[in-house]
């Protein structure tokens, strides 16, 4: 009995995946959303990049700074 209940669960699974799935792939509002979504992630990469960048220079200045100071 267990198995025809798991088995009827992924049918009512699958069929309701569709429709979510369908209903959201052809609706203009859900597109533009996931478009707008998409670019910002995009966006604070980049900007995540340039900070990740600009703190390894720091760090890179900062540690010659300290064998220069440690070296006099």
């Amino acid at each position: 009995m267990a198995g025809g209940g798991n088995f009827l669960h992924r049918v009512i699974s699958y069929v309701a995946n569709e429709l979510i799935v369908n209903g959201l792939a052809n609706n203009p509002g859900f597109q533009r959303f996931a478009v707008r979504t998409s670019r910002r992630m995009e966006d604070i990469s980049k900007m995540a990049e340039q900070k990740k960048r600009e703190i390894a220079d720091q760090i890179k200045d900062a540690s010659k700074n300290f064998e220069s100071f440690k070296n006099q």
